[in-house]
């Protein structure tokens, strides 16, 4: 045992249907992966190449837990992902081996402080207290991906209250998985354990407390909480 001031920090562990949990190590999420969401925000895609932002691993919720409305913000919203765990060793992989180092698939909510991160953004400065806050990242228990099937004709679907807010095919990604995972290796080794939340489609929107959250991406496990 490490002589520390204190014991470490326990590291977030993500729930597998039928199989050991899975252990968080990072978390990265692609900017802008939606036409008609960059647009409804004001954008335009870059299509060079996906853009990246972080949330810390210490910022998982596991579906089913209720999300504390979060401090100095007014303006809490909901943006319903894909995200792809990683269980291999990646350095600048190439699209066509990019699915070797992936476990599988779960559902999402990277939830943002949009007034902060708009005020960020408008001083130029960095978005982290807009989106890495505790909490922030929402996850659903991972399935495991059956071989390379492709997943693009999935529709994933955001309803609060039970009403639709979010809808649309995977496949309407500007950047695919195959091609993120080649680029963020690029810029990163990526290790078991790597998180990827891939973006969201338009619809966005604020919740309040009280609210309850339900997202779908095909038969993957749906990702839910109550903002309390």
């Amino acid at each position: 045992m490490p002589n520390t001031l204190f014991p470490p920090r326990p590291t977030p562990v993500i729930p597998i249907e039928g199989a050991a949990g899975f252990p968080v190590g990072r978390i990265f999420c692609v900017g802008r992966n939606y036409a008609d969401h960059a647009a409804e925000m004001g954008h335009e895609v870059d299509r060079e190449a996906p853009f990246y932002f972080t949330k810390s691993a210490h910022a998982v919720l596991l579906s089913g837990q209720e999300m504390p409305y979060p401090p100095r913000t007014q303006d809490l919203h909901h943006e319903m992902e894909l995200v792809v765990a990683i269980a291999g060793t990646a350095t600048d992989i190439s699209e066509a081996r990019a699915m070797d180092v992936v476990y599988g698939y779960g559902c999402g909510l990277d939830m943002t402080r949009r007034d902060l991160q708009a005020a960020s953004k408008a001083k130029r400065r960095p978005w982290d207290t807009g989106k890495d806050f505790d909490n922030a990242a929402i996850i659903a228990a991972l399935t495991p991906k059956a071989d390379d099937a492709d997943i693009g004709d999935l529709t994933l679907q955001l309803d609060v209250n039970g009403q639709t807010r979010q809808r649309a095919k995977l496949a309407d990604m500007v950047w695919s998985i195959r091609e993120i995972i080649a680029d963020l290796s690029s810029l990163y080794t990526l290790l078991p354990g790597d998180l990827i939340m891939t973006g969201t489609p338009a619809g966005v929107g604020a919740v309040v407390r009280g609210d309850v959250l339900r997202g779908t991406i095909g038969d993957f496990a749906a990702v839910e909480t109550t903002i309390v």
